[in-house]
């Protein structure tokens, strides 16, 4: 399959949903172009929503002990670990912007524990790797690891379930072909101007 190939072509804007169509014309609007992941899941409008919504209440809320670079880089992680290439890239971008860092997403998805991470974040994405490649090995032990760096057990759901959910993305973009739009590569590598 070549970088242009998709199994599944996108949806068309203009054919969706309002509430589908309104959402990613927002999205548009805020980052400057449509990440292709918004019309790959479109072509099924309740899997959209229930995607979208599941998505909004993990990396967009303000509570818990995890930043939103945190999230990111959970995802940044544990995406290179499933081998695609479209979350790493995307969500490498916003891994960067968050951590106002022009190197950490590539570092974090070659090798988190190489990345000169505080002690903190690599348990975190210790545990995220574990939970992404070994879900059967969590045991007790690895709480207590992260209570010892300041993680509540509702930290830990978050990092479980961001795991999860991505790796339920990962799975879609991989099987898809959808690949990452070029703006992606370059979103916080460089400053604004």
């Amino acid at each position: 399959m070549s970088d242009d190939d998709v199994r599944y072509p996108p949806a068309e804007l203009a054919d969706l949903p309002d509430d589908i169509r309104t959402m990613i014309e927002e999205q548009a609007e805020r980052a400057g172009f449509i990440p292709n992941v918004f019309l790959a899941m479109a072509r099924r409008p309740a899997e959209f929503r229930a995607f979208f919504a599941y998505h909004e209440a993990l990396m967009d809320k303000d509570t818990g002990g995890l930043t939103k670079a945190d999230r990111e880089m959970i995802v940044t992680a544990t995406s290179a670990a499933n081998d695609c290439l479209y979350c790493v890239v995307a969500h490498g971008a916003l891994l960067r912007i968050y951590a106002k860092d022009f190197h950490i997403a590539d570092k974090v998805a070659v090798n988190h524990r190489a990345a000169g991470l505080p002690e903190r974040q690599r348990v975190m994405l210790d545990f995220a790797l574990k939970v992404c490649t070994a879900p059967g090995t969590v045991e007790d032990a690895d709480f207590d690891v992260l209570h010892a760096q300041g993680f509540d057990d509702e930290d830990i759901w978050d990092i479980t379930a961001i795991t999860g959910f991505y790796g339920l993305s990962n799975r879609l973009a991989t099987v898809t072909g959808m690949r990452p739009n070029p703006e992606f590569y370059l979103l916080g590598r460089m400053p604004r101007s």
